[in-house]
Formats: structure tokens, C-alpha cells, sequence
């Protein structure tokens, strides 16, 4: 029988042009810009004034007689805190060798670029997460951390009666209303879940538990979901997976206006006076490596998440009966 081409004479492997994987994290699975108010500033260090609440949550009005002074009154200025927005910076190489042998649908540039844009994104999430998202710092709640007495995963759990209970202690202490919920994933799908909940929706047109629909519940004008992932093994080690928080939960106001004299849970200062940067304190730039024969993608943010008002908010700490 005479010889038959095979398969690998007649087709060679090459890269798919429509199709390429990577595990990019969606830009909405990232809380930490989407909470607090952004204050871009032109200096990297500055201070900024606090007026102490009690001047302003106390009446020193008084009845007035004819002929007489009306009562004095006044109240403090603090010139004492500040910000310094620190740099993050982090870069990918793309060596000409490499570049030069890319098949598409390989982009290094764009690939690149995506790469330390993830990686900024991830920095300023996880420094988020550990300056609020944790215990003995909130002080809405005159008693500390709220643990629900009936946790949300239990048949018995009322998230609603709980938030409704703590948004009333901030109001009390402060004279705002908190206006903003953020839940681990796990809460959020606990939430959704919740009977008491499911029986408020269950009339309602979709009966689908959303975030807008939560924020609508609790008469607040934001709930988010805090869903992104990190691997936090070393090099060489076994990779470790998993969500940045858990079973973790926080009722804040978040002033959606920052202004002269409004309060806010927190700010993020963000340098814009920074060399090409936007608003946000961050810049991509591109530059030539002679000495390595290599293009440079380069990320840098700069930014400080400042804890404001600590009355202005309650940690949730452990919801849940499972974390």
C-alpha cells in the first residue's frame, strides 16, 4: 500500500487568531474606587480641615431681652490631618527577541499594558480592603463591630431589620444616614438566599435578588459586592486562590459630592499632579530600554485612602455562621 500523508504533513499548528486566554478580572469586581469619594490633588502631601462635630450638633441659641447681646457661639477648627499619596509603580518588559516571534492574536503591548493595569488594580484593592474592611476601627456603633444576633445564613437571620438597626446608631451620632452597603461575595450570596429577604422580592417583577435591588431594600444608594481574587502563594509555591475578603461586611456614609465642609467615612487622595496623570493618580507609559533591548510598559498610581469619619460607618464582622 503506498504511503499516506498524515495529518502533521498536511496541517502544522499554528496560534488561533480569534481566540487568546487570560484571566482578566473584571474592572466592576474591584470596590476600592467605587465607595469612597476621589479628591484628585495637585501636591503629593497637603493637609485639609476638620471641624469637630460637637460644635455644630449643639445649640447655643438663647432667648434674647430687649436691649441685650444675643449669645455668643463659635466653633474649632482642626488643621492637623493630612494625606501623603505614596507611588505604586510596577513593569513588564517586552524584549525584542520576543517581540519579534510573537504570532498574533498575541498583542505584547496591549497584553502588557492589560497586565499592569491588573496588577495597580489589585494593589489598591487589597490596601483597601485591610485600611477598612476590618475590625476595631468603625465607631458608628458606640458598642464597636456588629455581630447579628441571628446570623444571615441561618434561617432566623434578618439582614434588613440588622442594617436598619445600625443605620439608625450612625444617624444618632452623626446626623447622616449611611447611604452605602459593601458585602463580601459570600454575604452578598447569603443575602440572596436570606427568607426574609426572598419574601420581601417575591412580588416584585423579576423576584431576582440584585445589587440594585438590595440597595433599593435597604434604601440606600449603593450596594457593592466586593468579588475580587488573589493568589497569595510566594514563587514556586502551590498556587492559593481565593476571594480578598470573606464573611465581612460595611454600612458607611460615602459623601458622593466631596466639597468643603461635607463629611465622609473616607477619601482617596489622588495625586494628579503627577506627570501625565489623570484623576485617578495613575499613568501607562511606554519607553525604550537600550540597555536590555526591550520596550517597557510601566504602571504607576498614587494615592492615599484616608479613614475620615469613623462614626460614619459599622464593620459587619462575621455575619455568617460558615466563612
Amino acid at each position: 500500500m503506498p504511503n499516506q500523508p498524515t495529518r502533521s504533513d498536511v496541517h502544522v499548528n499554528k496560534p488561533l487568531t480569534m481566540i487568546s486566554i487570560a484571566y482578566i478580572q473584571r474592572a466592576k469586581d474591584f470596590i476600592a474606587s467605587q465607595v469612597f469619594p476621589n479628591v484628585p490633588v495637585e501636591k503629593q502631601s497637603d493637609r485639609y480641615f476638620s471641624y469637630p462635630k460637637s460644635f455644630w450638633l449643639k445649640s447655643q441659641a438663647q432667648r434674647r431681652a430687649p436691649g441685650t447681646e444675643s449669645a455668643g457661639s463659635g466653633f474649632a477648627i482642626d488643621n492637623t490631618p493630612n494625606y501623603f499619596a505614596d507611588v505604586w509603580a510596577v513593569h513588564k518588559d517586552i524584549d525584542d527577541q520576543t517581540a519579534q516571534n510573537a504570532d498574533g492574536p498575541l498583542s505584547l503591548q496591549r497584553d502588557s499594558t492589560l497586565f499592569v493595569t491588573q496588577q495597580q488594580l489589585l494593589r489598591k484593592e487589597l490596601h483597601w480592603t485591610a485600611k477598612y474592611l476590618t475590625t476595631g476601627i468603625w465607631q458608628g456603633d458606640p458598642s464597636g463591630d456588629f455581630t447579628p444576633a441571628n446570623l444571615w445564613d441561618t434561617a432566623n437571620g434578618l439582614p434588613i431589620t440588622d442594617i436598619d438597626s445600625e443605620k439608625r446608631k450612625i444617624k444618632s451620632q452623626t446626623g447622616y444616614l449611611p447611604n452605602t452597603f459593601v458585602a463580601a461575595d459570600d454575604v452578598f450570596f447569603a443575602m440572596k438566599n436570606n427568607a426574609s429577604i426572598l419574601d420581601r422580592i417575591k412580588y416584585t417583577q423579576r423576584g431576582i435578588v440584585t445589587e440594585d435591588l438590595l440597595a433599593a431594600l435597604l434604601q440606600l444608594d449603593k450596594f457593592l459586592v466586593s468579588q475580587a481574587v488573589q493568589d497569595t502563594s510566594s514563587e514556586a509555591q502551590t498556587d492559593s486562590y481565593g476571594f480578598i475578603t470573606s464573611n465581612s461586611g460595611l454600612l458607611v456614609f460615602a459623601n458622593p459630592t466631596p466639597s468643603i465642609m461635607q463629611p465622609s467615612g473616607g477619601y482617596t487622595f489622588s495625586w494628579k499632579g503627577l506627570f501625565g496623570a489623570g484623576a485617578d493618580g495613575g499613568r501607562i507609559s511606554s519607553f525604550r530600554m537600550e540597555n536590555l533591548k526591550s520596550d517597557r510598559i510601566e504602571g504607576e498610581m498614587a494615592w492615599d485612602q484616608k479613614l475620615v469619619g469613623a462614626d460614619l460607618g459599622v464593620y459587619f464582622n462575621a455575619p455568617l455562621s460558615v466563612a
